[in-house]
């Protein structure tokens, strides 16, 4: 074992340019950090200093601290699972469902609205904040759901805590992600709750969102670990992502900022095994297409990394990298096919540097078992022998 700790943090959408296979998802000129870069100056002289303004380019920087390059998506589609799933040795050539242009089917709508007697509203693509705003007082008055996609694999699922209760919420999100998985052309990544509060012009939405999603098809790096009685700690929606498997403790955080307190936090434990956290309001941002709020959290980010940095003990990898783009400068309201950064650390590093592209995300987890004396996963290579 040559790290006793590795801590994995994903800046959810946060890609740097198009895929070779973009043309398939009409996503060619796509460049989540390269347009915000470009219509925004960026100050972040920390996470510079990690590579992570070199991947855009991927020119070579000796004034680096960490190693960096970039790695490829070989899954099928540029939803959430399908990053995550390939960063953990989950081979995955099936697309998830997405009803952002057709609409959910009726029919699914019908057997909603029948197996929950309450009427359903919405059904269109739209961003949260929107469709409560414009539904949220209707909702209220009807007792009804409000039911949409926003713009990716999911069905979203929105309700006033006083008239449903969260609790109720949940069990509605959990029937609905069952009656999905039934179907090939319903089968959705996630189906996601939505609790909102507030009064008319008023709304707002809570931190008690779940994601209920699809149980991964097969093994994962995440699995051969706990097997082997190695921590595998969660924060943030990465538990939700995996439906749990894998995962050892659990830690909830909404916002970036949380993320990054609960992440320091258990920089002070004493464990062996992976931290596996999700930064998921870059994602949140991207799909508004609002270029300076994104810009605002990446400078915010970049304030805590000297902090995350000095919590490492020598003996500690941290790596950080994304699951797809969600370029804000793109047409529609989608993730764009990006290929992502990935920026390896350790305080003993001699010699950081850029190293050539990773051929699939997959090399990511593959790099995790091989430290931990893993059975190699079904796709990647590991990279811990470049590390100096």
């Amino acid at each position: 074992m040559k790290y006793k700790r590795i801590f994995l943090v994903v800046l959810d959408s946060l890609g740097v340019g198009e895929a070779s296979d973009a043309s398939e998802y009409n996503d060619v000129g796509s460049n989540t950090l390269g347009h915000i870069k470009d219509n925004y100056d960026l100050f972040v002289p920390n996470l510079k200093k990690l590579g992570f303004l070199s991947t855009i380019t991927m020119e070579e920087n000796n004034d680096v601290e960490a190693y960096y390059t970039i790695a490829k998506p070989n899954n099928k589609g540029k939803d959430t699972l399908n990053g995550h799933y390939e960063m953990v040795g989950i081979k995955n050539d099936k697309e998830f469902k997405s009803f952002s242009e057709s609409g959910i089917p009726m029919e699914l709508i019908k057997g909603i609205e029948q197996m929950t007697k309450r009427k359903v509203i919405g059904n269109k693509a739209v961003n949260s904040n929107e469709i409560i705003n414009e539904l949220g007082e209707e909702e209220m008055q009807e007792g009804s759901f409000i039911v949409y996609t926003s713009f990716d694999s999911n069905i979203q699922i929105a309700a006033h805590e006083d008239v449903i209760p969260v609790n109720i919420l949940y069990r509605v999100c959990e029937a609905v992600r069952k009656v999905t998985s039934m179907k090939e052309e319903w089968m959705v990544s996630r189906v996601i709750a939505r609790p909102f509060t507030g009064k008319p012009g008023k709304f707002k939405r809570t931190n008690d969102r779940k994601d209920f999603a699809l149980k991964p098809p097969k093994k994962s790096v995440l699995d051969d670990l706990k097997e082997k009685n190695y921590n595998v700690i969660s924060i943030g929606k990465i538990d939700e992502i995996f439906d749990g498997e894998g995962i050892t403790k659990k830690i909830k955080a909404t916002t970036n900022l949380e993320v990054v307190n609960k992440l320091t936090d258990i920089m002070d434990k004493n464990f062996t095994g992976l931290c596996f956290a999700n930064l998921n309001e870059f994602d949140y941002q991207g799909h508004l297409r609002n270029i300076e709020e994104e810009a605002r959290l990446i400078e915010d980010l970049d304030v805590e990394i000297p902090l995350i940095l000095n919590k490492l003990n020598m003996d500690d990898l941290l790596i950080i990298t994304a699951d797809h783009g969600n370029d804000p400068t793109f047409n529609g309201f989608s993730h764009t096919r990006e290929n992502v950064p990935v920026m390896i650390y350790c305080r003993n590093f001699k010699d950081p540097k850029r190293l050539e592209p990773l051929n699939t995300l997959a090399d990511i987890g593959a790099s995790i078992a091989d430290n931990f004396d893993l059975e190699k996963p079904e796709i990647g290579e590991s990279f811990l022998d470049k590390l100096e």
